[in-house]
């Protein structure tokens, strides 16, 4: 799934379309109304329901992001960001209940539990067979937030579609 960010009023082929993934979207969403929490209400943006900003306030918002990259906070805030993400706690997975190995019917069918297991997860789980496709056969998952990216390119490229966009509308 994604987010499909369309310009109303583009000035060049950048602010024609900016698309996400949602695992991308979010956190630079978020970014924004932090940058910008008197242009854009909490929760509109984080949906595929045409919500956006006017021509001007498209304009305004580039101008803060850029100005949050020139000043070196959205690399401190990426940084941030990651080491958060890093320090979330992994929990037991939940298609092989933590053991690694999936025996449920899927599992069966799929032949797992008699799968080889990547050499590097062999060593570090202590046996050689036993695959499950939600841990890849270690028995725990990263925290689900851990998925959500944030990086500056990313702002960059936001902040150059929405300097060319005319308003835009986010589906």
């Amino acid at each position: 799934m994604g987010m499909d960010v369309i310009g109303t009023n583009p000035a060049s082929e950048t602010g024609e379309y900016f698309r996400n993934n949602v695992w991308a979207w979010h956190p630079l969403w978020t970014y924004c109304h932090e940058v910008a929490p008197d242009l854009l209400d909490e929760t509109g943006g984080h949906f595929n329901d045409g919500s956006g900003l006017n021509g001007r306030g498209a304009q305004i918002l580039a101008q803060r992001l850029l100005a949050e990259i020139a000043a070196g906070r959205t690399a401190q805030y990426e940084a941030d960001y990651n080491a958060h993400r890093a320090s979330l706690p992994r929990h037991a997975c939940e298609w092989c209940d933590g053991t690694g190995i999936r025996t449920d019917e899927v599992g069966w069918n799929l032949g797992m539990p008699g799968k080889e297991l990547d050499e590097t997860v062999a060593i570090a789980v202590g046996r050689t067979h036993g695959y499950c496709n939600g841990c890849s056969g270690e028995g725990v998952c990263d925290h689900p937030d851990a998925s959500y990216e944030f990086y500056t390119e990313n702002v960059a490229q936001f902040a150059a579609f929405l300097a060319d966009c005319g308003g835009f509308e986010i589906w």
